[in-house]
């Protein structure tokens, strides 16, 4: 099997598994707790946020520990514009995550906020000058991801960090695609926080961490015993909290090295040896881990399924809104018509990693130039018997 949606989820690390397993387990306490037990569970915490902190240019004051990027996107974007008393007008893109797009729907519905979207070409790209443009005097925060999960475009994100940080307005970035590739350092991204997935990076589901600049108010979304310095109640999670630190250092500690394979050439054959196919995305600013294209006439639900039959494991898009009819909304707000958003395939890949367990996905098969070739010929043939 050819395992090629991590952007929709990753094989855990068996470092970041490993790291967890005593906090599971024998090292059961309470961080709250001030007994043995407890201290001793507090101090890995402590630990892994300074990790967290480390890896992201950050300080350990400024890293809340959540559930995932969901959470962090939902606790930025609701807790920074109803703790920001500027006005209720925020700015972002109509192919944002969903859960980017239902926090700002909540705040519309609920808090009477007004909404600007940014206009999306078909490049999937949006500009510093047409945010520029739109900024208010009552304009209360920006949120922007950093890499699209679904087509890869892969926004200016420090030059519109420093273009929202001289008019003072919040940015909020979904970084969770840009971190596995890209260098996050918020010491550098004027950025007033910044959302991120475990399980995009290798560590479990259910775990992730945000971002909050010093200085910045946030409204929290849960109440109870205040932990994550009152920003995010609740017991926190030990084992996920570690595993997600030792996952991201080992993002880190890998960065910038070579892929296993040429992403510009499976683009380029794919464009050109299969009919019909066009690419979703600017062709120059995106990701090399996000592939996704577009066949005219052909059901992409049928070419998934296969690709499946091949061998080859990929998606139509964000794991999010897979199973419902509806075309992708980060596609046609692009540009493109219903019908031709249905067709979508996406491949999304990941750096090898020596950390990776024997029993991930794909392990029997490593994702190379040759065996992209393989998928190329694939494609080639199920969309030339579909059309």
């Amino acid at each position: 099997m050819l395992y090629l949606d991590n952007a929709a989820t990753t094989p855990v690390l068996e470092a970041a598994l490993r790291a967890a397993w005593p906090w599971l387990t024998t090292e059961f306490g309470n961080p709250s707790s001030t007994h043995e037990l407890g201290l001793r569970a507090k101090a890995a915490l402590d630990e892994a946020r300074a990790s967290v902190a480390a890896s992201l240019g950050a300080k350990s004051s400024e890293v809340v520990f959540t559930s995932g990027a969901t959470e962090a996107n939902n606790l930025a974007i609701k807790g920074l514009a109803l703790a920001n008393p500027r006005g209720r007008h925020i700015v972002s893109s109509p192919t944002e995550h969903e859960s980017v797009l239902q926090a700002i729907d909540h705040l519309v519905r609920i808090h009477d906020f007004e909404v600007t979207w940014l206009p999306v070409g078909r490049d999937g790209l949006v500009t510093t000058d047409a945010l520029l443009s739109v900024i208010r005097p009552d304009t209360t925060l920006v949120a922007l991801m950093w890499v699209n999960n679904e087509t890869g475009a892969m926004a200016p994100i420090a030059e519109i960090a420093q273009a929202c940080r001289q008019v003072d307005v919040p940015l909020h970035v979904d970084a969770v695609q840009a971190v596995i590739h890209e260098t996050v350092d918020v010491s550098d991204i004027a950025c007033t926080s910044l959302a991120l997935s475990g399980h995009k990076l290798g560590a479990p589901k259910g775990s992730g961490a945000l971002f909050v600049r010093s200085g910045s108010h946030i409204e929290p979304l849960l109440s109870g015993g205040g932990q994550e310095a009152g920003q995010r109640s609740g017991t926190e999670n030990v084992a996920w909290a570690v595993a997600f630190a030792v996952a991201l250092d080992i993002r880190v500690k890998n960065r910038g090295e070579a892929l296993a394979f040429d992403a510009d050439a499976f683009i380029e054959r794919v464009l050109r040896e299969v009919p019909g196919a066009q690419l979703s995305g600017d062709r120059a600013s995106r990701s090399p881990l996000i592939a996704s294209f577009v066949f005219e006439g052909v059901a992409g639900e049928t070419v998934l399924l296969e690709l499946e039959r091949r061998g080859v494991i990929c998606s139509s898009g964000s794991a999010c809104a897979a199973g419902r009819d509806e075309p992708s909304h980060v596609l046609t707000a692009m540009g493109l018509d219903a019908d031709l958003a249905r067709t979508a395939v996406r491949f999304s890949f990941t750096p090898v990693l020596a950390e990776w367990p024997s029993t991930a996905p794909g392990a029997n098969q490593e994702v190379t130039n040759d065996s992209l070739d393989e998928v190329v010929e694939a494609l080639r043939e199920i969309v030339t018997s579909l059309r």
